[in-house]
Parts: structure tokens; sequence; C-alpha cells
């Protein structure tokens, strides 16, 4: 990491935007997340439809109730498949189940991944399918709060499970895992601002959150080593109509029956 962030900080002397371009094209390039074999399938017990944003295919998973309809959105190198003990138990209480492979993951096409393209693909997808509620894991929840800022959506409820309160703070993990200078560090927030409007420090809670009309749950561990509990911490200050949970052991994937009762009764409520 750090010998490819030397280079990268080489070329910025000569090149500080093709630098930034290269660091961002690294940042929102991921390794993991297509249809494993064993995932195939449960996934293939939905009905299977392509939303497009703009030229880019999402896959959805379309699993039918007559209850609300829930939109799950996985996070970072993963896909619809990580919601598989979820989905089973909104089944069992008729839910209408919504999945997606968000862009670059799973199914869904795509070369590159980042928050800002999410949160299009995630508003096409509940447009589309008149979705009630969204539960969102990781930078997913992110998305889908700056999607429903974005837009002032009529969506009901919002469960965020182990997310990121802030762009900035994951930009400036990358930037300390390889290394950066000063110099494609300023560059990449004028890529940024090219491209979408604003810095990275621009799209925290206290900006995105501020004007959301649905009701909130937040849900993160304690001991969650990759995203920071002071994250859910900063989403509750600023998420004014929401209640935060803490867990204590179950990490960053929080997949457990106690958070799955949690949210069940958010749902019911």
């Amino acid at each position: 990491m750090k010998i490819i962030g030397g280079f990268i900080n080489f070329i910025s002397y000569f090149s500080p935007n093709y630098a930034a371009h290269l660091a961002v094209f690294l940042f929102s390039k991921p390794k993991k997340g297509k249809i494993k074999e064993n995932e195939a399938p449960f996934l293939n017990t939905a009905t299977k439809e392509t939303v497009f944003y703009q030229n880019i295919p999402i896959a959805t998973y379309h699993w039918r109730g007559n209850k609300e309809t829930i939109l799950l959105v996985h996070g970072w190198e993963s896909n619809a498949f990580r919601w598989k003990d979820l989905i089973e138990m909104l089944q069992s209480k008729d839910y209408n189940i919504i999945a997606i492979d968000a862009p670059a993951h799973g199914n869904s096409g795509n070369k590159i991944f980042n928050v800002f393209i999410y949160s299009e693909c995630i508003h096409a997808v509940a447009s589309h399918f008149e979705i009630d509620a969204i539960i969102g894991h990781s930078v997913g929840a992110t998305a889908s709060a700056i999607s429903l800022h974005n837009y002032h959506s009529p969506i009901k409820k919002l469960v965020s499970l182990g997310a990121p309160s802030n762009f900035a703070g994951i930009i400036n993990n990358y930037r300390l895992m390889m290394g950066y200078s000063k110099r494609v560090s300023d560059a990449m927030n004028q890529y940024y601002l090219k491209h979408y409007d604003h810095e990275p420090d621009y799209f925290s809670a206290k900006n995105f959150l501020k004007d959301i009309q649905a009701k909130g749950l937040i849900i993160h561990d304690k001991k969650d080593r990759i995203i920071s509990y002071r994250d859910a911490l900063d989403i509750s200050r600023h998420y004014h109509d929401s209640k935060l949970i803490k867990t204590v052991g179950l990490g960053h994937g929080l997949k457990s029956q106690q958070v799955y009762n949690h949210i069940l009764e958010f749902l019911n409520a």
C-alpha cells in the first residue's frame, strides 16, 4: 500500500490532477463483493429485475409479501446475500422485500463504487418499487441517508447499521493507509469538488441528516473495529427523530438475532 502511495505521491509532483484520479480510482474499486457459488441458490429464490441509474444496471432481488416494502442496502465489498438471515425473518412476517447489489458489486454493473453513485442508485430503486423503509449497513446506510436528503424522500423509516457519520473520515483513513502526501490529499479534495459539487467534509451527519423526515433506528457495536462507535454518537446527535441502540461483541457485521429483533420491533411500531 505504501509503495503504491509513494508512486502516486511522486506522480503528483508532475500532475496533481492525474495523481488524484489514480488515488480516487483505487479507493473506488472494490476487490470483493461478487456473488459466490454458494450464495447464488438463495438469491435465485427471488424475482430478479434490473433497474437502471443512467447507464448503470442495478441488480434487484424481490421476495414478495403483503406488508410494507423494505429495501435492504449492503455495504462495501458485499452483496445482497449478506441479508439472508434477516430476509428469512422478514419473510416469516410477510414483509415485501427488495435487496440490491451496489454498483460494482454482486450482479450489478459499473467498474467503480462510491457513496454518491450509490445514493443515486438507491433513489432509482426506491422510486421504482415505492419503498416504505430502508435498512442499510455501513456505507450503504450512509448512502441511503444522503439519498433521502437529496430527494426529500417520503420513506417512513431508516435503519442504520454500523454506519460512518461522515465521508471525510473514510477518505482520511484511506489516505493514511496509503501514505498520501498533502499535495495528493488536496488534489483529491478538488477532484470530489469538481465531480460531486462538494469536498468530502460536506458529506457529514450534520448536513445530510438535518432534514430527513424518516424515523430512524441506529444500531452500532461498541467494539466495531471498522467504523468507530463515535460515528454512531455523531449520527444520533444530528438525527433528531432516531433511537440509538448499542451492542457489544457483535462487531461491524451486526449479524445477530438480537439486532434483527430490534429491527422487527422498529418496523412494527
